[in-house]
C-alpha cells in the first residue's frame, strides 16, 4: 500500500488524517514543520504528501516550491490542505505545483478519495501502455501518437517529452526538471532546448487543436493539462 507524508503543525489534525488514511491501509508518516518534513524525505520516499500551507517557519507553499524544483522530489504528488479557501489562494497553491487543494475543515472520507484520485493520476504509465487525454493518445508499445484518431508524427525527443508530461498531467515542471527527466542528467544541453521541443510539439498538435494542452507556466516552465 502507498505511503503518505502528512505535514501539519496541528497534532489533532494529523491524528484525524492518520486515522482516516490508516483505516484504508495507507502507511502514514508525520511532520510538524517544513524542516522535519525535509529530514523525513531524506530517509523515506512517500508516494504522496499532504501539506498544510500555514506552517511555523517556512510555509507549506515555500516547501512545495522547493520540492518541485528538486529532481529528487519533483515527482512526489502534493495535496495542499489549508484553511485559506479564497479562489486566489487555491490558484496560487495549484500553480506552485500542488496536484490538488483541500480546504479546512474537510471531510476525512473526501480527503481519502482525493488522495486516491491523485495517486491514480500520478502513475498512469504504470497501469497502462496507452494514455489518452481529451482525444490525444500516446501508445508506449508502438511509440505512436494520435489525436482524434489521426496519426501525429513526432520525433523521438518530442515523444519522450510528451510521454513524460502526459504521465504527470496537471503538474508544472521547470526546464531543468524536464532536462533531467527527458534528456537525462548525464547529457549536457541548454535549458532553451526545452523551449524548442515544446514549440515543435505544439506545431504538431495544432491541426487537431490539441496544442493548448502544452501550457506555459510563467516563472516555472511547462505543464500538460486539458484545463484552460
Amino acid at each position: 500500500m502507498a505511503s503518505i507524508l502528512v505535514v501539519d503543525d496541528e497534532p489533532d489534525i494529523r491524528e484525524v488524517i492518520r486515522f482516516a488514511l490508516e483505516g484504508v491501509g495507507f502507511r502514514v508518516y508525520e511532520a510538524g514543520h517544513a524542516e522535519e518534513a525535509r529530514k523525513l524525505l531524506g530517509s523515506e520516499d512517500p508516494d504522496l504528501m499532504l501539506l498544510d500551507w500555514m506552517l511555523p517557519g517556512r510555509s507549506g507553499l515555500e516547501l512545495a516550491q522547493q520540492l518541485k524544483q528538486s529532481a529528487a522530489t519533483c515527482a512526489i504528488p502534493i495535496i495542499m490542505v489549508s484553511a485559506r479557501g479564497e479562489e486566489e489562494d487555491r490558484i496560487k497553491g495549484l500553480d506552485t505545483g500542488a496536484d490538488d487543494y483541500v480546504i479546512k475543515p474537510f471531510s476525512p472520507r473526501e480527503l481519502v478519495a482525493r488522495v486516491n484520485a491523485v495517486l491514480r493520476r500520478a502513475k498512469p504509465g504504470e497501469r497502462a501502455d496507452r494514455i489518452e487525454i481529451s482525444g490525444l493518445r500516446i501508445d508506449n508499445v508502438s511509440h505512436r501518437v494520435s489525436a482524434d484518431g489521426k496519426r501525429v508524427d513526432v520525433a523521438p525527443t518530442e515523444y519522450r517529452l510528451l510521454h513524460f508530461l502526459m504521465t504527470h498531467a496537471d503538474r508544472a515542471f521547470s526546464r531543468p526538471q524536464l532536462l533531467d527527466q527527458v534528456w537525462g542528467n548525464q547529457v549536457y544541453v541548454e535549458e532553451r532546448t526545452v523551449d524548442v521541443h515544446v514549440r515543435r510539439l505544439r506545431k504538431a498538435l495544432e491541426p487537431t487543436k490539441h496544442d493548448y494542452m502544452l501550457q506555459t507556466v510563467r516563472g516555472v516552465g511547462y505543464r500538460f493539462s486539458n484545463r484552460v
